[in-house]
């Protein structure tokens, strides 16, 4: 599969074939063109029959809720949590392609189209993991990737369509003003209809930080906070709190004066690798940094 940023179409390297439920779903779907060659944008799309998706009363716009929580959350007054709360409710569109299964020759020396399928695309992150995009709207989708068809679903079964890809990442409108990634704990919360709560903002999590670091003599205190991953920019370059793809959080290491670096190195890897080795923490963490107080040690990153 070819390599991709979430802003960028994908080739036909990076298609796979449908989940089962999509595949449902495209038996009345058809593409951005009725049969008449008229597009179906500024249309009302509901009634029974409706061949783009299955949503009544749907006229291909981005869910009003959604909407809302999008702009709050680049004015600086929402959050990913209302991202996540409004997509758990939200139709979106999941972008399949057409793609030859079986051609040959026909009679007069000409390939011919013997079988077609319809193939899911998915692309690969900036750091190299497989994502699946969606989008909140039909116009995004199309902006996207033109030859690509709009198939309506809950957003929460787009997730699952992600989980059963592999993917670690659901990628929101790639290529719009305005792109959101969930990432891998926000997706799955998402795909099992549960509240999400992002890790830096976690109790129960901090916790278990607290425990694993009581027994470091070196150690003055240690801090959770959003990793410098969270963040993201708007086409425009507007900065906004929350939708980017990691690090997702943060570790801020305070030693006691007179700790050399050695030390100090050697305390953070042994807190690592108990929080790495605990299933509450690696559960809800995507994306981990960590960084050290008074020149301690160079920031350094990991996955958790």
């Amino acid at each position: 599969m070819s390599s991709h940023s979430p802003s960028s179409p994908p080739s036909s390297g990076a298609e796979r074939h449908l989940p089962g439920h999509i595949a449902a779903a495209l038996q009345r779907a058809g593409g951005p063109l009725d049969s008449a060659g008229q597009s179906w944008d500024g249309r009302d799309l509901s009634g029974e029959g409706n061949p783009l998706h299955n949503f009544d009363n749907d006229t291909g716009l981005i869910d009003d809720r959604l909407h809302t929580a999008l702009s709050e959350l680049v004015t600086g007054t929402g959050s990913e949590a209302k991202v996540h709360s409004a997509l758990a409710q939200a139709r979106v569109y999941i972008a399949v392609v057409a793609q030859l299964a079986e051609g040959g020759l026909g009679e007069h020396g000409f390939t011919e189209d013997k079988e077609a399928d319809m193939a899911l695309i998915t692309l690969n992150a900036p750091d190299g993991r497989k994502a699946l995009p969606v989008f909140s709207s039909v116009a995004n989708l199309q902006a996207w990737h033109t030859g690509a068809r709009p198939v309506a679903v809950y957003a929460p079964r787009a997730a699952l369509s992600a989980v059963s890809e592999d993917a670690a990442l659901l990628v929101l409108d790639p290529g719009a003003d305005f792109t959101f990634v969930l990432r891998r704990p926000a997706m799955w919360a998402l795909a099992q209809q549960q509240e999400w709560i992002p890790s830096y903002l976690q109790e129960e999590l901090a916790t278990i930080v607290a425990t694993q670091v009581s027994d470091e003599p070196a150690l003055a205190s240690i801090k959770m906070a959003p990793g410098r991953g969270v963040g993201t920019r708007t086409a425009a370059g507007t900065s906004v709190p929350g939708g980017g793809p990691g690090p997702e959080l943060r570790l801020e290491f305070g030693f006691r004066p007179g700790t050399d670096e050695a030390t100090a190195r050697a305390c953070v890897g042994r807190v690592h690798s108990r929080l790495a080795a605990i299933a509450q923490f690696a559960e809800n963490v995507d994306s981990l940094e960590v960084t050290m107080a008074a020149g301690a040690a160079p920031e350094s990153d990991s996955r958790a």
